[in-house]
């Protein structure tokens, strides 16, 4: 099995992208081939010994063979002409924009290279937080009351009180990201919130929640799920917090939870996952609120794939790519103006 591995690309988690993509060298026994997608969403061919993130940083990168996006793959230049590259199936882990949004799926849709990742539909529904809680809502699944505020609308609170958080609507990592206690720290962290986006979402920070992460995804009609974690931390993962996460191979310990809870969380996983997200491994971040679930956010491509919640985390990747799913084929053969061609004596 050779597995492309594409991340990087124009997006404010660019470095988590990079820090993700190399801690899968140490996770993956099959035949790993890097594509470094670069701020100018140029793409290079990256030699997986030796790769370091240093490479990036310093831009060395550009040293490598440059790559192209066409018909079926990547290609390079050779001197007999341009050279397809050989893989079974490309790995999606473009974090945020451009992997998360849409971008990425629609360009390997459109090129009809086979991948593990987010549909369009999918990017478009996970990536904003605000349409995730309008999906959710609609499937029956419970979200934390919110209110949006927009960069060029008034800034106040109209049904959160304080203490509350402040997130970019299309954002991860915790960029962007505060906790506002008092109406006198809500502008400062609005602007540092409309510093990434337009859009902010306002939520409620609850004490005495808790959060548990589940990954999973479906292959052959049936659910693999990871262990249920409950993520250590004081109020709020900072973003060098989840720079250190995304570079995990070590599996973490499973929360201590009920059999009923485990299922129930399993199951609002599968009302989210199910009819949208097929062909790509998630990770739901849930709230439990009296007993409750609430979802929290989708990763559509989540930290280093959340390979450290699965214990054969290779085996499901495998799996997955056999069960990709397809695009409809279309055959166009003119008929309709073949027939007026010829009714016209042409």
């Amino acid at each position: 099995m050779k597995i492309g591995i594409l991340f990087g690309a124009k997006s404010f988690e660019h470095e988590i992208s990079v820090v993700s993509a190399i801690a899968l060298k140490k996770i993956l026994n099959s035949q790993i081939v890097y594509i470094f997608c670069d701020y100018n969403r140029d793409f290079y061919l990256i030699p997986t010994e030796g790769i370091n993130s240093k490479q990036f940083s310093s831009g060395a990168y550009k040293k490598e063979k440059k790559l192209e996006l066409k018909q079926g793959g990547f290609y390079q230049k050779t001197f007999a002409g341009q050279k397809l590259v050989s893989l079974d199936c490309v790995l999606n882990l473009i974090h945020g924009g451009d992997g998360e949004d849409g971008k990425i799926a629609s360009l390997l849709d459109f090129f009809h290279v086979p991948y593990i990742g987010p549909r369009v539909e999918a990017s478009v529904l996970s990536y904003n937080k605000l349409y995730t809680k309008m999906y959710a809502k609609e499937l029956g699944v419970k979200v934390l009351p919110y209110e949006v505020i927009h960069k060029n609308t008034e800034r106040k609170l109209t049904n959160i009180s304080f203490p509350c958080i402040i997130k970019p609507s299309r954002l991860g990592s915790s960029i962007g990201v505060s906790i506002v206690k008092t109406s006198e720290e809500l502008d400062y962290a609005l602007d540092v919130a409309f510093e990434f986006d337009n859009q902010v979402l306002v939520e409620p920070f609850m004490a005495g929640i808790s959060e548990y992460n589940l990954a999973g995804c479906k292959c052959e009609n049936e659910f693999v799920f990871s262990i249920v974690e409950e993520p250590q931390k004081s109020e709020i993962l900072d973003f060098d917090k989840k720079y250190l996460d995304f570079s995990r191979t070590q599996r973490v310990f499973e929360a201590n939870l009920t059999q009923e809870m485990i299922y129930n969380l399993q199951e609002t996983f599968k009302k989210i996952y199910t009819n949208l997200f097929e062909g790509s491994l998630i990770r739901c971040d849930f709230f439990v609120y009296e007993n409750e679930v609430y979802l929290n956010e989708i990763n559509p491509v989540p930290g280093s794939m959340a390979n450290y919640l699965f214990e054969d985390f290779e085996s499901v990747l495998l799996k997955l790519s056999k069960n990709l799913p397809t695009q409809q084929k279309i055959i166009c053969e003119y008929r309709y103006i073949n027939s007026i061609q010829a009714a016209k004596g042409k």
